[in-house]
């Protein structure tokens, strides 16, 4: 490994002049770098992590035709990027060695609303020299929340979340921030993620619910969400089935999720 890693080193000491002219080389991390990066650099070399055209990847259609890379130490040494990107991913030995040697990395942040999610834009575009297309995906985003407000003068609704694994999400999460943009209350007890029990849901069904990951018909196939008890409480009240493709991510894609939600209502 060390004759590798030095073997590489002076290679690029010595082909800098020939690296000043390749394209910018970007390696993403995980699932959510992947968005980011088709996103915001498609025109650069990059090296996409192993699940950038997995069915709950918003961009994988975009993904045909880029690299995977995996996400360790030898991988990055042997692809070289110049930016790297991640959201929760990395072996530690790797993010041990980019945090020693100073190498350029941008974290996007866990958002728990649209101004969070405006700061990750800002934060990536800028780390990967595409302000320009921060900006239009930031304005893509707003003029899509616009679309899902709700009409002022309407009725205020009350909706509760859930997952297929019997989770919901309350204040203080992007789920919560998405609920609000399409005007609806947030039906959780309390703040953050929390399982929801069937006996609650049986006992109290909620007003509507919004479904989230169902999609994902092999992901918690047994789970509290999909128990018959909920699946009855749910009839006639589902107000969304949001795709997970929409939800892994704190990204600009979220804007969606709530005009869908707003568009099933």
């Amino acid at each position: 490994m060390r004759r590798l890693a030095g073997a590489l080193a002076g290679m690029a000491v010595l082909g800098t002049g020939a690296a000043e002219a390749r394209p910018l080389r970007v390696m993403a991390l995980d699932q959510c770098a992947d968005q980011y990066v088709l996103a915001l650099r498609p025109d650069a070399e990059l090296g996409l992590s192993p699940r950038a055209d997995d069915p709950d990847a918003w961009m994988r259609e975009a993904a045909a035709g880029h690299r995977r890379v995996r996400p360790t130490l030898e991988a990055a040494i042997a692809f070289r990027p110049d930016v790297v990107v991640r959201y929760w991913g990395g072996e530690p030995r790797l993010l041990a060695r980019l945090q020693a040697s100073g190498e350029q990395v941008v974290t996007i942040d866990d958002a728990t609303d649209f101004n969070g999610v405006r700061a990750n834009l800002r934060n990536v575009s800028e780390a990967l020299g595409a302000e320009a297309r921060g900006e239009a995906l930031t304005a893509r985003m707003d003029a899509t929340l616009r679309r899902a407000a709700p009409d002022p003068a309407g009725p205020r609704r009350s909706a509760l979340y859930l997952t297929a694994g019997g989770f919901t999400a309350g204040e203080g999460t992007l789920i919560g921030a998405i609920l609000g943009a399409a005007g609806f209350a947030n039906a959780a007890a309390g703040p953050l993620f929390a399982p929801v029990s069937v006996e609650r849901i049986a006992l109290v069904p909620p007003t509507r619910f919004v479904l989230g990951f169902f999609d994902q018909v092999r992901s918690d196939w047994r789970g509290p969400g999909r128990h018959p008890v909920v699946r009855r409480a749910a009839r006639g009240r589902v107000a969304a089935r949001l795709p997970a493709a929409a939800l892994t991510c704190p990204a600009w894609f979220a804007a969606d999720a709530a005009e869908m939600l707003k568009d099933g209502a």
